[in-house]
């Protein structure tokens, strides 16, 4: 089986998804010439042309308001941010544009489209460009969210997000793009929205993550497997909906529940998954549920401070032993 990046996974879902259905078009900033700010679309412009690969101005209100009003006239537009901290600038039409029409329509404008771009921090960006955006817009009724881990997922997911007839935020990790991993090359590759996987198989406690977390629970469950402690990885891939029968079978199994989060502590996405698991699922907990997060600080540039800032397999380590009460 190939083994291909993250980039070039979402490179084969947009192609693929472009010779599939002449409605859907890119737009974004230097997603034509450039080919793209993370090299994603490379190669798009010169197959499809500029009618459906669309350089924009820096413009995020405008651009992503034109893409509102495609989906609402039947076109299939993918709106690609270049990043999503940029994306707060366009807000306004992703909240209380895309997201509402339809019910505001009584369904009769359309709206299927797909908002895309890296999430959270990168390494030394600074405060304003390394925010994780996923309690943000998984917050809001009538935006689908979904988060992929690995270039299968990656590929898939974004293929499902385009075919989708609701809007759909797919949040691209940004430390994620030069990964590699298996993609398969003679069958199509779709991960239904809305379900989760198991990524690794364990019975002592379950990490709950998605996205760029989901490499950190790996490297976590590694270093507990060396100590004879089996993590279980459940890979939400979609936060909105949000697999809860794959939560619920995974703690019933484990009894302990380690939520790993990219973003903030308060009010973050993690939040949600823990208060389903203590509502849902108190039966069947030996511990309290714990999360591990980004320290609830704007990210410092300086290296070192930037690495306390960030969860990492040594704190999600931690977490896992603590709700095992191995450490206090």
């Amino acid at each position: 089986m190939p083994i291909i990046t993250y980039r070039d996974a979402l490179n084969q879902a947009l192609r693929e998804e472009m010779q599939r259905d002449d409605r859907v078009f890119l737009m974004g900033e230097e997603v034509g010439v450039y080919q793209g700010a993370y090299k994603v679309s490379k190669g798009m412009l010169q197959e499809f042309g500029e009618m459906r690969v669309v350089d924009t101005p820096i413009t995020e209100l405008g651009f992503a308001g034109v893409g509102v009003g495609a989906a609402m006239v039947g076109l299939r537009p993918i709106i690609e941010f270049m990043t999503w901290n940029f994306a707060l600038l366009a807000l306004d039409q992703v909240v209380n544009s895309a997201a509402k029409m339809l019910s505001m329509s009584g369904g009769q404008y359309p709206m299927a489209m797909v908002f895309r771009g890296p999430n959270g921090a990168a390494l030394q960006l600074s405060a304003q460009h390394s925010q994780a955006w996923e309690s943000w817009l998984a917050h809001i009724p009538g935006l689908k969210v979904v988060a992929p881990g690995t270039p299968y997922d990656a590929k898939g997911l974004l293929k499902s997000a385009i075919r989708d007839d609701n809007p759909v935020i797919v949040l691209e990790g940004e430390m994620l793009y030069n990964t590699k991993g298996e993609v398969p090359e003679n069958e199509e590759v779709v991960v239904p929205l809305g379900q989760a996987e198991v990524k690794r198989e364990g019975a002592d406690v379950s990490f709950i993550t998605w996205g760029k977390m989901v490499l950190v629970a790996q490297q976590a469950a590694e270093q507990l497997a060396k100590e004879n402690i089996a993590a279980e990885i459940i890979d939400l891939r979609t936060l909105n909906p949000m697999d809860a029968d794959a939560i619920a079978s995974s703690v019933s199994k484990t009894n302990r529940a380690v939520v790993l989060e990219e973003g903030w502590s308060v009010a973050g996405f993690g939040a949600h998954v823990a208060d389903f698991v203590q509502r849902e699922c108190f039966d069947d907990l030996d511990a309290p549920v714990l999360r591990v997060h980004q320290e609830d600080v704007p990210m410092p540039y300086a290296k070192n401070l930037e690495r306390a800032a960030k969860p990492d397999a040594k704190k999600a380590v931690a977490a896992a032993k603590k709700v095992l009460y191995l450490e206090n």
